[in-house]
Order: structure tokens, then C-alpha cells, then sequence
């Protein structure tokens, strides 16, 4: 299917923009296939997640993470069945965890604290294929990262709902195992990509 779907699509490509270069083809079939296997990562989990009826505190922790990841990056595992696997374990236990689990006040505030000088230490951190090589542009990733992890320890700390509570934690927590160095050196992907392009 992924086969059809994108070499369909590239052929279509080709013909209508005959001008385009290898590289930039290149560049649309890779865009193609993340966007094709972002879409039927989130549909098995989904699915997963309907069947056991915690489909709308799956969506709850997808919109809350997606927040903190969109300036802390992270690790992309090179092989989708992994990424598929770790996924599902994360998107589905963590909704499921943060329903019947109550953290006690002060542990959130140390684990909130904790996460957020990690996530100012460590983020944003790019990928391979993806590296952050402007400065100003790493640093403005880093600031807002830094500002959303306070915010999430504060919404931890004070809502009285205890899953959102629990959401806004955990987010954190999974975010800085993303970003983390160990986390990259475990699955044998390369850290701070952007030295490489640094004179």
C-alpha cells in the first residue's frame, strides 16, 4: 500500500513538475512517506486506543505532548516498526497510567523542576536528518521549551483534575527521555547533529 500510495504520487509529481530536480524529489518522497506513516501510526493506535475506550485521553495526552515537543524535538527512531512499537506503549500506557495513578504534591514539584532544567540543558535536540544548525534559531527552540516545561509543572502542580494533572507530568517526563543523550546512544542514532555543519 505505502508503495503504491507514494510511488503513485511521485509519478504524478514528475509529471506535472518535470523541472524538479533529484534532490528536491528526493526531498517530496521523503516528506511523502513520513506524512504516510505518521497518518497509519496514529490510526493503529488509535484504533487500539477505541478499542480499549480511552480514545479521547489518548487524544488528550497526544495534544499535550505535541505541545512540549514542538520546540524540545527529540529522537526519530530509523526503523517505523520501532517507532510503532514505542509509540504505542507510550501513547496508549501513559493515558492509562495517568488515569488510575495519584502522585503526591511534592513529588510533582521535584520531578517538574527536575524535567524542566533537563529540557534546558538537553533540548532542542535534532536529528540527523533534521539538524537545527541556526543559533539564534536552537536557542529560541530552547527558551520556549524551557517556558512550555514551567508552565506543564505549574498546570501539574495546581490543576485538580488528577488525569490532566498527571498528563502534564508525564508529558514531561517522556519528552526528556526524547531529548535525552542516553536515549540516542541506546538506539545508535548520532547527538547534537548540528556540530557536524559548525566551524
Amino acid at each position: 500500500m505505502k508503495n503504491f500510495l507514494i510511488g503513485g504520487s511521485m509519478n504524478l509529481i514528475r509529471k506535472e513538475q518535470p523541472q524538479l530536480s533529484d534532490v528536491k524529489l528526493a526531498e517530496i518522497e521523503y516528506g511523502l512517506t513520513g506524512i504516510y506513516l505518521s497518518i497509519t501510526k496514529v490510526i493503529i493506535i488509535l484504533l487500539i486506543a477505541i478499542t480499549l475506550g480511552i480514545w479521547k485521553e489518548y487524544f488528550i495526552f497526544l495534544f499535550i505532548f505535541s505541545i512540549i515537543r514542538t520546540n524540545s524535538y527529540g529522537i526519530h527512531l530509523s526503523k517505523s516498526w520501532h517507532c510503532l512499537i514505542f509509540s504505542t506503549l507510550f501513547f496508549i500506557g501513559i493515558p492509562l497510567l495517568s488515569m488510575y495513578v495519584t502522585i503526591p504534591f511534592l513529588y510533582k514539584y521535584i520531578a517538574g523542576i527536575l524535567c524542566s532544567i533537563y529540557i534546558f540543558k538537553y533540548s532542542p535536540a535534532d536529528t540527523k536528518k533534521r539538524p537545527i544548525i541556526n543559533k539564534q534559531k536552537r536557542l529560541r527552540h530552547k527558551l520556549l521549551a524551557t517556558i512550555t516545561s514551567i508552565c506543564f509543572t505549574i498546570a501539574s502542580i495546581f490543576l485538580t483534575n488528577n488525569f490532566l494533572s498527571n498528563c502534564f507530568l508525564f508529558s514531561l517526563v517522556l519528552m526528556c527521555v526524547m531529548i535525552s543523550p542516553i536515549t540516542y546512544k541506546i538506539f545508535h542514532l548520532p547527538y547534537n547533529n548540528y556540530l557536524s555543519y559548525v566551524s
